[in-house]
């Protein structure tokens, strides 16, 4: 029976209030976002040092820890069970490598070389690709993986999927009747995606354009049933990111008075610290400051069926 390895790639969250300080050392570790000529290690460690503290207050107000780790679990878990289902005749296992935590790809990559697949593919739990995402886990799974790299498959961008599409305009559905029905026509939906550098996208990265794109294929299928904005939140530091920031886009709709927002975060497919904190702790806060009315944040992609189903007709057409 042929052996089929499907490699599920994340970013990963501290799973403990301990492991923030490391979670945030592998991250500035990472040479395709922080590239220095000499002396990452030392760079990494004095800066994870600094932001620890800042960044745990944020965590222990959404529970301790990240939850990505276990919406990218439950994902992992329902594709196996849906993959297996769809292809009886092979063997399949559906394995986590995540990027800055446990389990790292490194130790998955290892395990997929002991297992002796006869084909590997990585799926990146990223719809639009960013060199600071998939690029930089397709990277690293080169860097660690020490099997044949003839028999991996790397999965494209997947940002105009249908069901992918599907199963966001199912979440903004299921949100918008959280809104009383006498507004809900008047809601005006905030697609909010994590921001990068404008140096990125000078240097090519195409990551924007897909969430553009996105937008475009979510709205449409809607038929642009209510206004919409795109922005951008988790800017740091004083260099250019991509605009408008999120909490600009909150103050200038008040501005305008368009009071009820409901909040899609567009670049994540599961709820994490930039979901849970950011934008439903953070930016509450200022939707509050400029007499936001309603302000509702749409729950992640998480266990949604049809996301899976996406992600289902991918890496069946991979494997046949």
């Amino acid at each position: 029976m042929k052996k089929i390895g499907i490699v599920i790639l994340n970013l990963g969250g501290p799973d403990s209030v301990e492991a923030i300080e490391p979670f945030l050392y592998n991250l500035f570790c990472d040479p395709d976002i922080f590239n220095l000529p000499f002396g990452q290690k030392l760079f990494a460690k004095i800066i994870s040092s600094r932001r620890a503290p800042k960044v745990a207050e944020e965590y222990k107000l959404i529970g301790g820890k990240s939850p990505i780790n276990e919406w990218t679990e439950k994902q992992r878990s329902m594709l196996e069970n849906k993959v297996r289902n769809e292809n009886p005749n092979l063997h399949i296992d559906v394995m986590t490598a995540m990027r800055y935590w446990k389990p790292l790809t490194k130790e998955t990559a290892e395990c997929v070389e002991r297992n002796g697949y006869d084909k590997v593919i990585l799926l990146p739990l990223y719809p639009h690709f960013s060199i600071s995402t998939t690029g930089s886990s397709f990277n690293e799974w080169k860097r660690v993986y020490k099997g044949d790299l003839s028999k991996i498959s790397y999965i494209e961008p997947y940002y105009e999927q249908e069901n992918y599409i599907n199963a966001i305009n199912e979440r903004i559905d299921q949100t918008l009747l959280k809104f009383r029905e006498e507004i809900r026509s008047n809601v005006q939906i905030v697609f909010s995606a994590h921001g990068t550098p404008m140096s990125m996208v000078r240097n090519g990265d195409p990551y924007s354009n897909h969430i553009k794109s996105t937008v475009d294929k979510v709205m449409n299928m809607r038929n642009y049933s209510h206004e919409h904005h795109l922005c951008y939140q988790s800017k740091v530091g004083p260099v250019k990111w991509l605009e408008p920031g999120t909490d600009t886009m909150i103050k200038q709709l008040s501005a305008n008075n368009k009071k009820h927002l409901l909040i899609v975060p567009i670049s994540f497919v599961s709820d994490h610290v930039e979901t849970l904190f950011e934008l439903d702790i953070e930016y509450r806060h200022v939707a509050d400051g400029v007499n936001i009315e309603s302000y509702i944040v749409m729950e992640g992609l998480n266990d949604s069926e049809t996301f899976i189903r996406a992600l289902s007709e991918i890496v069946s057409k991979e494997i046949k």
